[in-house]
């Protein structure tokens, strides 16, 4: 069977014209504010400016003809069109029509009275058309039909002065014939020589041709043309009314908004496509996450017919199934920077789900500058006693310092260690015991999940991905940059693990994001993230936005004994 070869996604033009569309629909502000520039824009132009009339009227153009009704005779005979219709706007017959007007009482010169003159020409015919466009019915009347009397009148005066000069050549040339015929008959007088008859005949013929010429020439009919359309006044102003000039300015407003939209696009640094975050993280997308507007708590498991939860199982049944995780079964969970509540609900629901598929979870919170998870799940989390390891090295420290077992109702429960906040976060987080706590996931059925910081804001996780190195990206979209996740890749990379994929969540309102800032900054000052000392010592590291303020510190996973 011959095997079908499809194409890659990349060279799929019809896909990648479909999200470039959509990519220009993200910005909705853009494409209404040039839509409400071209309406105003038309608006204006309707109302704004001042009212004009057009008159028209027709001109046929002939030639001048001995006899119109000959067989034969046509009037087009000599005419050139185009060379009549330059002759239509000239400056003569500009001219000769504002001298009309002013007989009529209308003073206006020739260079105004041919600005609002347009002469046209439709095809095959030899007629001219003389629009005038005025600023009332009756002076675009009066002065369309001024300038097509000037044309006509013109050109008769053009014809007929041909005709004189013709006229006149022939009696130059009439003269000396006449002269010298009347000397040929006073020697025919004297001696009747037959020479002399001969040429006396010979000019007589030629006066007569001379004299027929001239005779055709005084015959001519000199018409120079019919104003078969008379100009009238028009009724109604000239040019679009307005919703037509309001339909245009939309058009030309919604083609302003998409420029103004591409030229936004072309210089965003925010991920424009899921496409385009696949391609700068190296890794899959395992999941998009509705957007749910009746939030019940922190875990989505556990509540009937939410699509959230739902997407948490597909996550977590897609991990299950992927051979870097199921080689160790530890999963850290981060987010790129800024707000870390996403990316801790993302932790929770997972762990449930898993607990929801017979594993046994333990979730770790490593975020020991702003710990807030056992809070946030509230009644949920209840503590238990510790594994005898941890009881016997335990000294109120993070993470022997207590673990919790979080109910999910009718999906099971999962193990918690709460974060505290420390005085020296990185050696906290590199300590043996942390070591111990992650390798809880080789046992037969065990998955440990640990929520880090921001990656790009601490390197909190960055210290950690030696022991747990399957990483995880909860982001949004519309707020994360192609050089952050480009930066992540290099950075776990580069400390030996590697991310498993990115689970994005919507996008949440500026009121809500307000409400978290405030909520951590509050955190921050009083240093109650979960009964450990405050985190306001000589040694806590402060935000810098450099992953690699903790990388130094690796070296202070030692033995206890050593230590």
């Amino acid at each position: 069977m011959t095997p079908q070869h499809r194409a890659p996604d990349d060279q799929d033009e019809p896909a990648l014209l479909r999200d470039q569309f959509r990519q220009l629909l993200r910005y909705r502000s853009l494409l209404a504010t040039g839509v409400i520039i071209g309406l105003l824009g038309g608006g204006y132009l309707a109302l704004g400016g001042e009212d004009t009339y057009t008159a028209t009227g027709e001109v046929l153009v002939r030639s001048a003809i001995s006899d119109p009704f000959a067989a034969g005779a046509t009037a087009d005979k000599g005419i050139n069109i185009g060379s009549e219709r330059q002759t239509a706007v000239s400056d003569t017959v500009g001219t000769l029509a504002a001298g009309t007007l002013l007989k009529a009482g209308d003073d206006v010169t020739a260079r105004k009275l041919l600005a609002g003159l347009q002469v046209t020409n439709p095809p095959n015919t030899l007629t001219l058309r003389f629009s005038y466009t005025g600023d009332t019915p009756e002076q675009s009347r009066a002065r369309a039909e001024a300038l097509a009397g000037a044309y006509l009148a013109h050109r008769k005066a053009r014809t007929e002065e041909s005709i004189e000069n013709m006229a006149g050549g022939y009696r130059a040339q009439l003269k000396p014939l006449e002269e010298k015929r009347d000397l040929l008959e006073e020697q025919a007088g004297a001696a009747a020589a037959e020479d002399v008859t001969s040429a006396r005949a010979n000019i007589i013929v030629s006066i007569s041709e001379l004299s027929r010429k001239i005779s055709e020439l005084k015959a001519l009919d000199t018409t120079p043309g019919y104003l078969n359309k008379k100009p009238v006044a028009p009724t109604a102003p000239t040019g679009p009314g307005l919703p037509l000039l309001l339909g245009l300015g939309g058009v030309v407003g919604l083609a302003l908004g998409l420029l103004l939209s591409w030229v936004r696009l072309v210089f965003d640094p925010a991920v424009r496509s899921t496409r385009e975050l696949v391609h700068s993280l190296g890794a899959p997308l395992l999941g998009t996450l509705p957007r749910e507007r009746a939030a019940g708590g922190l875990l989505a498991i556990g509540r009937g017919g939410s699509r959230l939860a739902e997407e948490y199982r597909a996550v977590a049944f897609r991990l299950a199934y992927d051979p870097s995780f199921a080689e160790s079964r530890r999963l850290l969970v981060t987010s790129p920077r800024g707000d870390n509540a996403a990316a801790a609900a993302a932790a929770a629901n997972l762990a449930a789900a898993f607990a929801e598929m017979g594993r046994d979870v333990l979730l770790v919170e490593a975020d020991l500058r702003t710990p807030s998870l056992a809070d946030d799940l509230g009644s949920a989390a209840h503590e238990v006693r510790p594994p005898r390891w941890a009881a016997e090295e335990s000294d109120g420290t993070w993470p022997t310092g207590g673990r919790s077992n979080v109910d999910v109702p009718g999906s099971g429960a999962f193990a918690l260690i709460p974060g505290i906040t420390a005085d020296n976060v990185p050696r906290a987080l590199t300590s043996p015991p942390v070591g111990r706590i992650v390798a809880e996931a080789d046992r037969p059925g065990g998955v440990v999940i640990v929520l880090a910081p921001p990656v790009l804001s601490y390197a909190d996780a960055v210290a950690l991905v030696d022991r747990v190195e399957g990483v995880m990206i909860v982001c949004d979209p519309r707020e994360v940059q192609r050089s952050d996740l480009e930066r992540i890749r290099e950075i776990i990379g580069a400390s030996g693990g590697s991310v498993l994929g990115a689970l994005l969540h919507p996008a949440r309102g500026r009121l809500r994001r307000a409400e978290r800032r405030a909520k951590t900054s509050r955190r921050r000052s009083t240093g109650d993230g979960g009964g450990g000392t405050p985190s306001a010592g000589a040694d806590a590291p402060e935000l810098t936005g450099d992953p690699a303020e903790t990388l130094g510190l690796r070296s202070v996973n030692l033995p206890a004994a050593r230590r």
